[in-house]
């Protein structure tokens, strides 16, 4: 955007020289006439304005009212470039301006096509505050629009700080007189926006000065312009003009019916909305949705039940039996008309389409019947969620005493969970009187939700206590909740043996449990052992088997289970590919991966979803395909989440492209501007790139606004007990002799010829301290401990809550070598298996 206009005579005249602005001449003759203040008299066109006195010749020194009063005049006679003359000699003498001012000037600009004075002004708004004035707001707008800058309109737009329906409908009555004035012709279209305009904002006179001009232009008898009028009058209260606009009308469509019915009913007139209904039907004109719902809603509230029954059996003989809206309609009907029994049986045949409308119907007809809720009517209610809200009802509950009911307190706990509000829900889980199985697994589904898998075993061991004996949900709950990262691994195989013992570990909920969480906790062997010993097996036994597989990088694997799946026919979801497509991914298989993403659309017809074009970005970005990523983005059909650019964030840092990595940091950082990923990501690609200041920048930023950088930890399961450690951490009791072992192994990488490559110290620190700080990463803490603590030849396992860096990578293979250990790292991308010197990733993760 250009300065802003100047506040002296002189820096005004050199602006406008610049610009090449043919007012220049105007201007001129203000600099001549500098010491007595007034302006040349101007040549004006318009006979209103050619002998009124002139402005700055009746007072030498103007106020803002009749500045505003002579510029309102110009532009509305159509005398832009005077206006616009007339509002340089105004800001050129400093006389005061406001948001009337600014606003008719930019719709000058606007008519002028003057897009470069029009950024001139916008500077002025911003220079005086003024852009939160919505009408210089909808000026400045209009004025982008008009001169085809639709990018600059839509950021004007998007920081309006009020919008309102007027905006919209000022710009069509504003274009409207625009074209009248400029002698072009408008058309049907053009009427039917200008009308719907002017019923928006009640300005029935001007409506009925259009419907004049309409008459004149020969376009009564088009059908649409006469439906808008119909639709303005009746909008306006006047039924008697809207219905000789309908008596007048040659041709009448559905729209024309429906539109005077809805007005009648919308006006009170119910006899008059009965007859043109009859009047319809003998015209023989076919019924839309449109017809039946004012009609419904007229039945209700006259309590005409048996109009409605006939209403009825028309709408089930026309087909609009599943329309949402007319079976709310149906269900007031019938609620007003005391058959709370027939809008119940309505309501239970809605399903998926049942919103806070229906059941807010359902409610008050049962409330004004006089029905009192009981603990089916709140069970049934709390299913609604989220178009009920579970506080309020749990609230409603409790005043009539039912929230210890079994079947209402379960109902109360399980929407809560659905909430992820596990604190509400285990207070109301404890309010339960009689707590039978059924309450038992919400609670530890609740726990199993938010991987709380102490929680889930303290509600299965008090469970047993209370002599209550699990069933396979119980079981594939506490399960799910053994497969959190943080939960004692044994913990999990004792779950898995007490389900065996009570003969429901072949159930096909506690299979596929135990499938994922040995995958999740790093034992894909055992999770292909329960999936090949599982008897029946259903899609979701399938799509973990495959995710697992991808996850621990066995893409061969889970290629081998994908296609054993499509020879049995079996039915896949969009799940499916997810885990083909990541499986591929995490393997390098690029061909593979786009050949099963077009199967997926072209034959199993799966529409793709955010997920899975973020598979495809990270499918891409791995490989170092980054265009081809950007191209998947960029075809997207809708706007990128943070999930794909945070995967392109990190991908640019890998193959250390910059721009990129600008590019993907800041969309991410404008959808969580709270998330530290982003900030540090981008700091580490400058840091790469040798630009230090950048780096420090984006720390700055980080600072300034509160985000803090998580910090990387790992951790380790001896003896059922967890190890955590930080980088460089001191705090463990055995640290001593965890940097001993750590010492011990130092000395041995070297001797294989192990060089640090402190390439991944992304500090501006010397050489020795990025050795230094590589060789206290938290991981090889973990491993050191791991080490130390456990019997030679027992495989470890180490968990790392941000990704593993190159050089700890390399390290760890030669360790499993030295030592003659397997050690499994699970970082957020994946399981690495470290065997004999090398790692199930190939070194591609």
């Amino acid at each position: 955007m250009t300065s802003s206009l100047s506040l002296t005579r002189n820096q005004a005249k050199q602006l406008l020289k610049t610009l090449n602005n043919p007012f220049h001449k105007f201007l001129s003759v203000f600099q001549t006439n500098a010491s007595i203040p007034q302006p040349p008299k101007l040549c004006v066109e318009s006979a209103s304005l050619r002998h009124t006195p002139h402005l700055f010749e009746k007072s030498p020194q103007p106020d803002l009212a009749q500045c505003n009063g002579l510029l309102f005049d110009y532009s509305r006679n159509n005398n832009n470039k005077e206006a616009l003359n007339l509002f340089l000699g105004i800001h050129s003498f400093g006389l005061p301006v406001d948001g009337s001012t600014l606003s008719c000037v930019l719709k000058v600009c606007g008519c002028l096509f003057n897009v470069i004075a029009g950024r001139q002004v916008h500077c002025q708004c911003l220079k005086l505050g003024l852009l939160e004035d919505v009408s210089v707001g909808t000026s400045l707008l209009d004025m982008y629009m008009k001169t085809e800058n639709v990018e600059d309109g839509r950021r004007v737009f998007d920081h309006m700080g009020e919008r309102n329906v007027n905006g919209m409908n000022e710009e069509v009555l504003e274009l409207f007189l625009t074209m009248q004035m400029e002698g072009i012709k408008p058309n049907p279209y053009t009427f039917a926006a200008v009308l719907g305009a002017l019923a928006s904002e009640g300005m029935v006179e001007k409506g009925v000065q259009v419907h004049c001009l309409i008459v004149k232009l020969g376009f009564k008898t088009v059908t649409f312009v006469s439906n808008s009028l119909i639709s303005m009058y009746l909008r306006s209260g006047m039924g008697k003009d809207a219905r000789l606009v309908f008596d007048g009308m040659a041709t009448k469509n559905a729209v024309t019916w429906n539109c005077m019915i809805s007005g009648f009913v919308t006006n009170g007139l119910d006899f008059a909305a009965l007859e043109t209904f009859y009047d319809m039907r003998l015209a023989g004109v076919k019924f839309t949705q449109m017809t039946f719902i004012p009609l419904i809603k007229l039945c209700a509230n006259r309590k005409e039940l048996g109009f409605t029954r006939q209403l009825h059996c028309r709408v089930l003989k026309d087909g609009f039996n599943f329309d949402p809206k007319i079976k709310t309609a149906l269900m007031v009907a019938y609620s007003k008309c005391s058959e709370i029994n027939d809008a119940f049986k309505l309501f239970s045949t809605m399903h998926e389409a049942q919103n806070v409308v229906s059941w807010t119907a359902m409610i008050s007809g049962h409330l004004q019947n006089g029905v009192k809720p009981n603990d089916f009517t709140y069970s049934t209610i709390l299913t609604a969620q989220p178009a009920v809200s579970p506080f309020q009802i749990h609230a409603q509950a409790i005043k009539a005493n039912y929230e210890k009911s079994p079947s209402v307190g379960t109902a109360i706990l399980d929407a809560y969970v659905k909430l992820g509000n596990i604190e509400e829900a285990a207070k109301a889980f404890e309010q339960i009187d009689e707590r039978d199985i059924v309450a038992w697994s919400a609670m530890l589904a609740g726990y199993a939700q938010i991987g709380d898998s102490e929680g889930a075993t303290n509600i299965f061991m008090q469970l047993v206590k209370e002599g209550i004996k699990p069933n396979e949900f119980t079981f594939s709950s506490v399960i799910n909740a053994c497969a959190s990262p943080t939960a004692p691994f044994e913990q999990g195989k004792q779950f898995h043996a007490w389900s065996i013992k009570s003969k429901l570990s072949d159930a096909l909920c506690v299979c596929s449990a135990l499938i994922t969480m040995y995958a999740k906790r790093g034992n894909i062997d055992n999770a292909y052992q329960v999936f090949r010993r599982q008897q029946e097996r259903d899609l979701t036994s399938w799509n973990s088997m495959i995710s697992g597989y991808a996850q621990h990088g066995h893409a061969k694997k889970a290629l081998e289970i994908f296609e054993e799946m499509r020879r049995e026919n079996m039915e896949m979801d969009d799940i499916t590919f997810i885990g083909v497509i990541s499986a591929c991914s995490h393997a390098g298989l690029v061909d593979e991966g786009e050949r099963y993403f077009n199967v997926m659309i072209e034959k199993h017809r799966i529409s793709p979803t955010m997920q899975l074009y973020s598979c495809m970005v990270d499918l891409y970005s791995r490989a170092g395909m980054l265009d081809k990523a950007m191209d998947i983005i960029n075809m997207m059909p809708f706007p990128a989440g943070a999930t794909v650019w945070r995967t392109l964030l990190a991908a640019s840092r890998v193959h250390c492209h910059l721009e990129l990595g600008k590019l993907a940091a800041e969309q991410l950082i404008s959808l969580q501007p709270q998330d530290s990923a982003a900030y540090v990501l981008l700091s580490n690609i400058y840091a790469a790139a040798g630009n230090w200041h950048e780096r420090r920048n984006v720390r700055k930023l980080m600072d300034q606004r509160k985000v803090k950088k998580e910090a990387g930890y790992s951790w380790i399961e001896v003896k059922n007990k967890t190890h955590s450690f930080l980088a460089s951490d001191h705090s463990h009791p055995m640290s001593y002799q965890i940097y001993s072992k750590l010492d011990e192994l130092k000395m041995r990488l070297k001797d294989m010829g192990y060089q640090p490559d402190t390439d991944h110290v992304l500090q501006d620190i010397a050489d020795e301290d990025k050795e230094t700080i590589l060789s206290q990463h938290s991981e090889r803490l973990a491993i050191a401990f791991g080490l130390i603590a456990t019997p030679p030849r027992t495989a470890l396992q180490i968990v790392k809550n941000l990704r593993v860096c190159g050089d700890c990578h390399t390290v760890i293979k030669l360790i499993s070598l030295i030592e003659g250990r397997d050690i499994v790292v699970r970082d957020t991308n994946r399981f690495h298996h470290f065997k004999a010197g090398s790692c199930s990733c190939g070194d591609y993760w």
